[in-house]
């Protein structure tokens, strides 16, 4: 417990230094420039506007992608059951359970959106774009994979 306070202490003393400038280093560097031409080692910060609204158009439209392809996951898993042939990814008392696998698939929309929602809010605006469009993909490969098996016949 002490030592996190100490840590917490010398944190913030480190936070309240500030930065020497060009003119306290003139008598040690030999330089001849005069303290009126001293500038700041740090720059003032600038505020970013957002580039856009985090609803908008674009992740409207890749959200409910997400949300698509996710159905189709659903409904190609439970096909590829039907002919079949078992889920490898997921345990099967989870599949068999149609309320447990929906919600597993609405689960996994609402972690996307998330997750975009977090590199939105922490300025990775391409990012938050990317992670909606490799759910889509990964959610189609699937789905492509579980239509295009070969139905099991019963033994």
């Amino acid at each position: 417990m002490v030592l996190v306070v100490l840590a917490l202490l010398l944190a913030s003393a480190r936070a309240q230094l500030t930065s020497f400038d060009k003119a306290s280093l003139a008598p040690l560097s030999g330089s001849k420039e005069q303290p009126s031409d001293a500038q700041p080692a740090i720059a003032p910060a600038q505020e970013h506007p957002p580039t856009h609204a985090f609803w908008d158009r674009t992740n409207v439209l890749l959200f409910s992608g997400v949300a698509v392809f996710r159905g189709l996951d659903y409904a190609s898993t439970r096909n590829m059951q039907a002919r079949g042939r078992k889920e490898i990814l997921l345990p099967q008392d989870v599949v068999n359970n149609s309320a447990a696998f929906a919600g597993i698939e609405a689960a996994g929309v609402a972690t996307s959106v998330g997750i975009s929602y977090i590199f939105h809010r922490t300025g990775h605006h391409t990012l938050e774009r990317w992670m909606s469009i490799g759910h889509i993909s990964v959610a189609a490969f699937g789905a492509v994979r579980n239509y295009g098996l070969d139905t099991r016949s019963p033994r």
